[in-house]
């Protein structure tokens, strides 16, 4: 028997648990590009250097995004 946790085991509901999760993906998303970054650096690719700087630059703007709506959300249902 499957059943869908929603918060009742973890005492977070799955629709926060999915912000929190996707804030620790963006960041960890821009720890690895940092890792692409300099690999295309030491090979001199500036092209993709400056691919992976974008993408390490949206993460980021996605990690923060999240960041601020959580904190929104937290916030009003702590009231």
């Amino acid at each position: 028997m499957t059943t869908t946790e929603m918060g009742h085991i973890t005492g977070t509901k799955d629709k926060d648990y999915n912000l929190i999760w996707f804030v620790e993906t963006c960041l960890d998303n821009v720890l690895r590009l940092e890792t692409y970054a300099q690999d295309a650096e030491r090979e001199g690719d500036t092209e993709l250097v400056e691919f992976f700087r974008r993408a390490q630059a949206e993460s980021r703007k996605g990690a923060e995004q999240s960041k601020q709506m959580l904190a929104t959300r937290l916030t009003a249902s702590a009231r």
